[in-house]
């Protein structure tokens, strides 16, 4: 992929010999009330690029959001040179540098390919038939005459020669607006799109090439470390921004390298020279707190999101839920309960910034870098237009970890210095600090007719988040603590089931811990309460758990994928633990789950449909548990790089894995301590099943977005599983071998209620 002696924007902007498609700047859209996105009234006073057609041959391409090693900035190219027709290695991808990217809101949703891709594949195809309508022109021929091959356009019939892109743009401007409508390439005529690449951005990564901000090194660079307030993971609280009592700097006079300490607020690091030098200062810096008071107690998380003060918000009201129950032949009632859980990136959180000349430049690993931009121009008091970001690769992500937190350290420590400083945080302050994955507790009443049919549906979830400010805006008390809920707790809210009467709603509550979305967002917990539900209806029916699924699903591609992966996986048709086999000792089940994430407010808008068969094996007298088979298949819609979709599905499946049956932060007097690998385990290599991946190939029909899907039927799917070989509903995850056992030991002490 082209990546070197590219023209600046200003030559894009202003110089001749090219083609650009552009849109005016924009006023930054307000994100809706309780919704993750970018509070900032900046707008940009240049034009905004998609795409620029050099003499040479080259295009470049512009989007918003950024590769989260997911394999977008191919996928996208792809797309690019679809349109345009030229070859892949023509594309370079210009990814998530505000100034130089329209400003499309943060990277999440699953939504780049299947939503922020389309106005980038509209200015591709209207640089395409710009350049055909130049064509014609040089030929004398009508654009109906004329095809493009490889960044070429040639007369459809005869053999006069072709004349190149750079031919036709040579000795003038071009710029373009981008068009409201633009003929797009149809997907019959595909080349690219659709075929499997190679992912871009791996050869530079596997040859040690700087792509990692955490290799960043510039002339003259110090070193910070921060030290972070006893209220570890709290970002709601009086106590917030206002708990330091005092800081003894004699306690680090003299250290070899120590440059600065910096003390704002709550806010304190130091700088030195060197790394481990900086790392010596904070150890040694003593600093005085006063102790946190009030915090909740998470040893009983259910009850500690129970007292959480609730507004309640209806979704969906359809039919007579009350009376469905009231005449149900069985009703079913039960409490499903999520953990908090981590990003879990594998390398602590890293920023370099340089402030000089009350201007600003941060390299960052963040998804979301208009709104880092934004937050330190309130942070260090600048216009967001003297605040460059350099978006670079980060070592994972699924969320909002601490990328954002320690761009925002190192601007302060930069600024206090007046050079530039690379801050890295520890492992422990990554765990401890990260906006948690919010735990999540999920209130079901069904039934069950005298037919087996679905009486009815109430729901209810409770999601503890906040916007998840960045931290030093609170630390050093720009930004005050905030009571006020997200509401994003309705992530697939609705069960894709066919319940004729049904009760949807949403208790929006304020954080217990710092909190803030991590993959899957509430659609995962909340599909895991759904799809255990459905499950627990069809065994009360007398039905198999998939033919059962099939009867009541809604949507017809639901359907057709649910069949798929109980064909692939050899599904025989019976009724859940109604042939328990037990083989030396270990009790073997199997289960199945489907999904479709839906995201963003309350309707949302669809991703792709994912569903899942696992065969397990669990010992109730240690509680472990084997996964031995796992099919998992997918409908996406045209898949733009099918290896990529299938690289994410597999990557999904493992985070999945794990977070079902290992992840989960612990806690101590209200703080977590889950601060090291050994606090917070994951999934290992060994542990793994053999994992076949089925891709349904819908080229007709629309990109779905595929980040997120594939993770939400996983604990549902294991869930089930496990009562298939035990008898027992789990409805708390994760499934540790300590959670099995007393799961277990609950169910023999009170057998008409199994306790999750």
């Amino acid at each position: 992929m082209a990546s070197i002696s590219l023209p600046d924007r200003h030559l894009l902007l202003n110089g001749t010999d090219l083609l650009v498609v552009y849109r005016e700047p924009v006023v930054p859209p307000k994100p809706a009330p309780g919704q993750p996105g970018t509070h900032s009234d900046f707008i940009p006073t240049e034009p905004e690029l998609f795409i620029a057609v050099l003499t040479d041959g080259r295009v470049m391409a512009f989007n918003g959001h950024v590769d989260l090693g997911t394999g977008i900035r191919t996928a996208l190219a792809q797309i690019v040179a679809e349109e345009l027709e030229v070859a892949l290695e023509q594309v370079t991808m210009v990814l998530g540098h505000p100034f130089e990217v329209p400003n499309q809101g943060p990277t999440i949703a699953s939504a780049t390919i299947q939503i922020t891709a389309e106005p980038l594949r509209r200015a591709a195809a209207q640089a395409r038939e710009y350049l055909l309508d130049l064509a014609t022109s040089h030929f004398g021929v009508e654009q109906g005459g004329l095809r493009c091959v490889e960044g070429t356009i040639l007369p459809a019939e005869g053999d006069r020669p072709a004349v190149s892109y750079g031919e036709l743009l040579y000795g003038d401007r071009h710029a373009l607006k981008l068009a409201d409508e633009v003929p797009l390439k149809p997907a019959g005529d595909y080349r690219l799109v659709g075929q499997a690449a190679p992912r871009v951005d791996i050869p530079d990564k596997a040859v040690g090439k700087l792509t990692f901000v955490h290799d960043l090194r510039l002339p003259g660079m110090l070193h910070g470390r921060v030290i972070r307030p006893p209220y570890t993971g709290h970002d709601r609280g009086d106590f917030v921004g206002t708990s330091l009592v005092a800081v003894d700097e004699a306690s680090v006079a003299g250290m070899p390298g120590l440059v600065q300490v910096v003390v704002i607020g709550d806010f304190v690091g130091v700088v030195a020279e060197r790394e481990e030098q900086a790392a010596a200062a904070a150890r040694r810096l003593k600093v005085s707190w006063r102790e946190p008071e009030g915090l909740a107690r998470l040893d009983d998380l259910e009850q500690a999101l129970r007292e959480l003060p609730a507004q309640r918000r209806s979704l969906l009201e359809e039919g007579d839920v009350e009376e469905a129950l009231a005449r149900a032949a069985q009703r079913v009632s039960r409490t499903y309960v999520w953990p908090f859980q981590l990003h879990g990136s594998i390398g602590p959180s890293c920023s370099v910034a340089d402030y000089r000349d009350d201007r600003l430049q941060v390299w960052s690993g963040t998804q979301n870098p208009h709104s880092l931009r934004a937050d330190l121009s309130r942070l260090m008091g600048l216009d967001e237009g003297v605040i460059t970001i350099t978006r670079m690769e980060a070592s994972g992500c699924y969320g909002r970890n601490c990328a954002d937190d320690v761009g925002a350290d190192a601007a302060l420590l930069s600024r206090a210095v007046g050079r530039p400083v690379r801050v890295q945080l520890t492992r422990e302050q990554e765990h401890g600090w990260e906006p948690k994955g919010a735990a999540q507790l999920m209130d079901v009443e069904g039934g069950l007719n005298a037919d087996g049919s679905p009486a009815g549906y109430r729901f209810v979830a409770r999601y503890p988040s906040n916007n998840a400010p960045t931290l030093a805006l609170l630390l050093t008390g720009i930004v005050k603590p905030s009571d006020i809920p997200f509401e994003m707790g309705d992530r697939t809210s609705v069960p894709p089931y066919r319940y004729l009467h049904r009760q949807i709603a949403c208790d929006d509550v304020p954080t217990l811990v710092r909190a803030s979305w991590l993959r899957g967002v509430s659609a995962m917990p909340n599909t895991f309460a759904h799809e255990s539900h459905i499950d627990e209806l069809a065994q009360l029916a007398g039905e198999d758990p998939v033919a059962y699924r099939l009867r009541y699903l809604a949507d017809p591609r639901a359907v057709e994928l649910t069949e798929a992966v109980a064909e692939r996986a050899g599904w025989q048709p019976r009724v859940a633990h109604s042939a328990p086999r037990l083989v030396e000792g270990w009790h073997h089940g199997r289960g199945v789950a489907y999904a479709q994430y839906v995201h963003s407010k309350f309707p949302g808008f669809g991703a792709a449909l994912a569903a899942w068969v696992v065969e397990l094996k669990v010992h109730p007298e240690s509680g472990r548990i084997i996964i031995e088979r796992l099919v998992v298949g997918q409908d996406a819609g045209l898949m733009v790089n099918p290896a990529g979709v299938r690289h994410q599905v597999h990557g999904n499946v493992i985070q999945t894995l794990s977070r079902t049956l290992k992840e989960r932060v612990t806690f101590e007097d209200g703080l977590p301590v889950s601060r090291e690998w050994g606090g917070y385990p994951i999934l290992r290599f060994s542990e793994l099943p053999d994992i076949d991946v089925m891709l349904l190939e819908r080229p007709e029909a629309p990109p779905l977005g595929v980040g997120e899907s594939t993770s939400l039927p996983g604990a549902p799917a294991i869930a089930n599983a496990l009562y298939d070989a035990t008898g027992v509903r789990f409805t708390r995850p994760p499934f540790t071998p300590e959670v099995v056992r007393r799961t277990l030991a609950a169910a023999r002490s009170a057998p008409v209620e199994a306790i999750g």
